[in-house]
Formats: structure tokens, C-alpha cells, sequence
């Protein structure tokens, strides 16, 4: 099986639209995307933090079990870059089938989708 390369902008992507689902804890979160791309909890965390940092989500806690968990949430600054991501991811997929699949392009002109 071949295993393509996630950058930092198609993460970002994922993230947020697991979160535009519903709030969830940061451990709960990287277990659902660990589950779909294979990546470390190592790997997640640095990229929550700066998602909030940078405005796309926000974080709160809540007591759970006598212990705090940190929840987080999309911004509606994190669903217009969502929307972008999406956007982008599309075309992207478009040019890529256009070449796979040899369509010479027709693809894009006809609006069509591979995903």
C-alpha cells in the first residue's frame, strides 16, 4: 500500500473538520484522527495548540472524574480556513485525477469531483 505525505496545511484540515462535528477532548480527538491517518498523539498536539494560538480554535476545561480535560472548539475563523482546506483540497484532487486517470484536465473543466 502506498503512503502519501500529510503536510502541516491537509492536518489542519482534518483537525477542524473533525471539530466542526461537535467539541472534543484533546485525547479523544487525536484517538479519532490517529484512527483515519495513522499519526502520533506527539505529532497532534503542537498542531492544537497553534490551530488556537493562531485564532481557529479555542480551548476550555472541564471537569471530568475529578480531573480537568481540555476541550476544544472551532472558531468561526476556524470554519471559513475549513472551508478553505476543503476548497483547496478539491482542486488539488482535481489536478492529481487529471493526471492519474489521464483526463488531460477535463476533470477541472467539467467540474468534475474525485472525492
Amino acid at each position: 500500500m502506498v503512503t502519501f505525505q500529510l503536510g502541516s496545511p491537509l492536518l489542519d484540515g482534518c483537525l477542524l473538520a473533525v471539530l466542526a462535528k461537535g467539541n472534543a477532548y484533546g485525547y479523544s480527538l487525536t484517538q479519532q484522527i490517529k484512527e483515519i491517518i495513522g499519526i502520533s498523539e506527539s505529532t497532534l498536539y503542537p498542531i492544537l495548540r497553534r490551530l488556537q494560538r493562531e485564532g481557529y480554535l479555542a480551548a476550555y476545561d472541564q471537569p471530568y472524574q475529578g480531573r480537568n480535560r481540555r476541550y476544544y472548539a472551532i472558531t468561526p475563523s476556524g470554519l471559513a480556513l475549513l472551508e478553505e482546506c476543503r476548497s483547496d483540497w478539491n482542486r488539488y484532487c482535481n489536478a492529481i485525477g487529471s493526471v492519474l486517470y489521464d483526463t488531460g484536465g477535463e476533470a477541472a473543466e467539467q467540474g468534475k469531483e474525485w472525492v
